[in-house]
């Protein structure tokens, strides 16, 4: 019988060989744990605004991969009921982001999951809260043990 942090790993073999949004904007996953992960993504040029910083949308999209790999690590197919994002702080050309999202809270079908996203420097980046819900049954790869 496989353990529940073999199982997340499994998980997030099977779900990044088949990510091409976070494999296309260069992300790693640096950690995996049940209700864990811990993603990172440097900043490129092609991710800056009119204003020469990076654009929310792809500091929130690494969050949201965290997010995601973390509340699928359980092999339960689990999708985003919805999120809020703070941006507190610019991502800069060259900048190392990395996403560490925790387990909140997880009932029945729906989890709180709080992912934080720091720079290099360890200086705080983005603030992201997300809602999760399981699809009961369905898991995200079948696993022979």
């Amino acid at each position: 019988m496989l353990s529940p942090q073999q199982i997340a790993e499994r998980v997030r073999d099977a779900m990044f060989a088949n990510d091409r949004a976070s494999k296309g904007l260069g992300m790693e996953i640096l950690a995996i744990s049940p209700g864990g992960a811990t993603l990172t993504m440097t900043v490129r040029d092609d991710m800056l605004n009119g204003l020469d910083i990076c654009h929310g949308g792809f500091i929130t999209t690494l969050a949201d991969s965290a997010f995601a790999f973390a509340c699928n690590a359980y092999n339960e197919m689990t999708v985003a009921s919805g999120f809020d994002v703070s941006i507190v702080a610019p991502g800069k050309l060259g900048d190392r982001l990395t996403a560490v999202a925790e387990e909140v809270q997880l009932s029945g079908r729906t989890g709180v999951y709080d992912i934080t996203v720091r720079n290099q420097r360890d200086e705080l980046v983005a603030l992201f809260r997300g809602r999760s819900y399981r699809l009961k049954g369905k898991p995200v790869v079948h696993i022979q043990e």
